[in-house]
């Protein structure tokens, strides 16, 4: 029986709110505490059900994933994996929806159109080139994400737009110089031809980034609301009332070229709907790069797995892998496996079997626990005993 760390959280949440409370005013002892009675109380009513449809099931084998059996087997195997060096902690951005305040994995987002049709816009913002005389035009469905950008980028191919690069761009609404820069993930087809990069708050502007090592700067917070970064006319806004804003400035300016009706999808949140806001955040992550290659070996040279019917699944598959990205594996979750790793006053990472393990490791008692859970489900996205790990049993 699987914990269901998210959903859970958010049904115990509801319940505290309708007395007026939240998790924060139980603190976490005392907010896990009154989630394992309502698992008690409620949580037993899923094998009832299964029961009563006559599940042929050996009962006196049951396990619960936040048992203390597995709950170690749980840390063995996180500890497992950053020895072999498949776990990390790093910043990147992540999908992170606003309203359960928690990171989602790729798998927990939902792809779908604006529901409302003022959303499915597709905005032409004017950028003026440094120096004056001339405007560059930019097209995009978020225009509040502007005030973050960090360039303006086009595909080498257009050389007429690549030449722009020499002056630079002034960013309207800010008192920032960009750059222009080339890159072959650009579009030529799309819009003018040229994107605002906003490192922080695209993931594909992310990658951008990197590649060109660009500021990233943040201007929406985990709330969903304009940072101060964003400016003083716009801090503390909601994401969609500062979209109403700047096309409102860019209108003021003249540089507001069209806006279209534009069919596109937004990611959400599976479980709340939320639509989820892309976020530069200090999270743990599986490295995927050799897990990708394993994988995408076996497809190629031994046909596994056998996908019936072949097409288009064999496809799908395949593509997923090529365009994976490291996998977010931690959790803003109180309800759920603690990530076991502790952190020295410098700051230093241990990671351990428990916390006697970790002092013996550091040297010292005075150790901080990671807030953070993890979810080990992630490790049934993959055939991980095919590609060879672990290589000992974890009993």
């Amino acid at each position: 029986m699987d914990h269901a760390g998210i959903s859970t959280q958010l049904v115990v949440t509801r319940e505290l709110k309708k007395e007026g409370l939240t998790r924060h005013d139980l603190g976490r002892e005392e907010f896990v505490e009154r989630v394992w009675t309502w698992k008690r109380e409620s949580g037993g009513q899923i094998t009832k059900q299964m029961r009563r449809e006559g599940a042929s099931v050996d009962w006196s084998r049951e396990k619960f994933t936040m048992s203390e059996e597995l709950s170690r087997v749980v840390r063995e195997v996180f500890v497992r994996l950053y020895e072999d060096g498949l776990i990390y902690r790093g910043n990147r951005i992540v999908n992170w929806c606003p309203n359960d305040q928690t990171v989602l994995s790729d798998l927990e987002v939902q792809k779908e159109p604006p529901q409302d049709p003022r959303q499915r816009k597709l905005y032409y913002l004017q950028y003026p080139i440094k120096g004056g005389g001339a405007l560059v035009t930019v097209a995009t469905t978020r225009p509040e994400t502007m005030l973050g950008d960090t360039a303006v980028a086009v595909n080498p191919k257009r050389r007429a737009l690549s030449r722009i690069g020499r002056k630079g761009l002034l960013l309207p609404l800010t008192d920032r110089e960009i750059p222009v820069i080339a890159d072959e993930f650009v579009d030529p087809e799309f819009g003018t031809g040229a994107v605002k990069v906003t490192p922080a708050h695209d993931p594909n502007d992310y990658e951008m980034g990197v590649r060109h090592d660009l500021p990233q700067v943040v201007v929406i917070d985990q709330h969903a609301r304009m940072t101060e970064s964003a400016g003083a006319d716009f801090a503390g806004l909601d994401r969609y009332k500062a979209r109403e804003k700047v096309i409102e400035k860019f209108e003021e300016l003249g540089l507001l070229d069209k806006v279209i009706d534009y069919e596109f999808s937004i990611s959400k949140c599976e479980r709340c709907k939320t639509v989820v806001e892309p976020l530069i955040s200090t999270q743990w992550f599986c490295r995927m790069e050799k897990l990708r290659d394993l994988a995408l070996d076996l497809l190629k040279q031994q046909k596994k797995p056998r996908f019936v019917p072949e097409v288009p699944y064999e496809k799908v598959y395949s593509d997923w892998l090529e365009n994976l990205r490291d996998w977010t594996i931690s959790r803003q979750l109180w309800w759920g496996h603690q990530i076991p790793a502790w952190y020295t006053r410098d700051g230093e990472v241990i990671v351990a079997r428990s916390e006697e393990e970790a002092r013996a490791k550091a040297g010292t008692t005075e150790l901080t626990q990671d807030r953070m859970s993890w979810i080990p489900g992630f490790l049934g996205t993959w055939p991980f005993s095919t590609l060879g790990w672990p290589s000992k049993p974890i009993t």
